[in-house]
């Protein structure tokens, strides 16, 4: 490309929090510039965002329809080459589908969608669309998460027998959303949220980022979600037992009830022959150990890591590197697959970045973990996508 890619972004608005990551990483390596926003369902509030983020008038819209019809219509020169979706996830699909057949790539942040059904709807209009369609599971974006994945294909584990997922957090083990806040108030409304709380919102993440590495997928499950704070309508904590195609087994925890955890989220994936495991609170280092010799740590930013994962690394070793530079890596492979499509050339065949079939897997395992804690948890097979 001879210039930067051109977005708009709907929702993240004032008082949003993943609409500042995502501006963050979508412009982290300048390769794209924020052109355009619905920030908001309130007309005034997505005007004002507009005045925080230096937007002009006419480029800052009332809602996502009319962003969609005025976009669409600019000459090539000057329209969005892609919109960034990051409303709650009620919100999802419409923006999605709109600008989809109006011509746009889309950046989804996770669940894909509101339900399943949702999803496999987007899927054949992505299909159709011909666009680029990407879902940021962020945490993929890791070097070191990369190099966790290069292990298990190069069979340096051997045989996967289990894989344990857990993703504990800390922030809603009180009625939160009772007070007002809106990152609470959203994630714990069925309504907006979907037929999970704790699980749609980070257990999705936990599925994720146990198949990326471990590249199984679930055969069938077993999941028992409670509510334990008094008066929520969704799920705050969850445990499920998982049975891999192939046979290997798993655990997956997700929680926002465990009382002083701020981010753990922790995986392990045990073969036959060693087993490693990543930390998220500490993302530039991986532990690998053996039966019969001391346990290793491959920290971020070493000649000694495999080249994808020297690929999505950014600074030397020993310098600190987490949350937002996975988030922007993320974008950055996505913007090789837009710049692509900008130019009418063919995709690259070594693009690494979760897409629709990442964002309909997560849905069917919400729908699978709701469906087996309803029936008092009982295994329930994982269906087909």
């Amino acid at each position: 490309m001879d210039r930067k890619l051109r977005f708009g972004m709907i929702g993240g608005g004032r008082g949003a929090f993943i609409g500042a990551i995502h501006r963050i990483a979508a412009q982290m390596d300048g390769q794209a510039e924020l052109a355009a926003g619905a920030f908001s369902s309130d007309a005034r509030r997505s005007r004002e965002s507009g005045l925080d983020l230096f937007l002009p008038a006419d480029r800052t819209y009332e809602n996502y329809a009319a962003m969609a019809r005025a976009e669409a219509a600019m000459p090539r020169e000057k329209r969005l080459d892609f919109v960034v979706i990051v409303t709650p996830n009620h919100e999802h699909f419409p923006p999605a589908k709109l600008f989809l057949e109006a011509g746009f790539n889309v950046v989804c942040d996770k669940p894909v969608t509101f339900d399943l059904a949702e999803a496999r709807t987007l899927r054949g209009i992505v299909a159709r669309s011909g666009k680029v369609f990407a879902l940021t599971h962020n945490y993929t974006g890791t070097p070191m998460i990369k190099q966790a994945r290069a292990l298990v294909r190069d069979g340096r584990l051997g045989v996967i027998r289990k894989v344990v997922v857990e993703y504990p957090q800390g922030w809603l083990s009180t009625r939160l959303e009772a007070s007002g806040q809106k990152q609470a108030s959203w994630r714990t409304d069925p309504k907006r949220s979907g037929a999970a709380g704790c699980m749609g919102d980070i257990g999705t993440h936990a599925e994720n980022l146990a198949r990326y590495v471990s590249g199984l997928r679930i055969k069938e499950l077993c999941a028992d979600l409670t509510s334990f704070v008094p008066g929520r309508k969704l799920d705050d904590d969850g445990n499920v037992l998982l049975r891999f195609i192939g046979g290997a087994k798993g655990v997956l925890m997700a929680s926002q009830i465990c009382v002083g955890d701020e981010n753990n989220f922790n995986l392990r994936v045990y073969g036959d022959k060693a087993s490693l495991e990543w930390h998220q609170e500490f993302p530039t280092e991986l532990v690998v150990k053996y039966p019969d010799r001391p346990r290793e740590i491959w920290r971020a930013g070493n000649g000694y890591l495999s080249p994808r994962a020297s690929r999505f690394g950014r600074v030397p070793p020993g310098h600190p590197e987490g949350y937002l530079e996975a988030f922007a890596n993320i974008y950055r492979e996505v913007f090789r697959a837009i710049a692509a499509e900008v130019r009418g050339e063919k995709q690259p065949e070594d693009l690494d970045f979760p897409t629709i079939e990442d964002g309909i897997e997560g849905m069917v395992f919400i729908d699978t973990v709701v469906k087996s804690s309803r029936r008092g948890a009982r295994w329930v097979k994982f269906p087909a996508r």
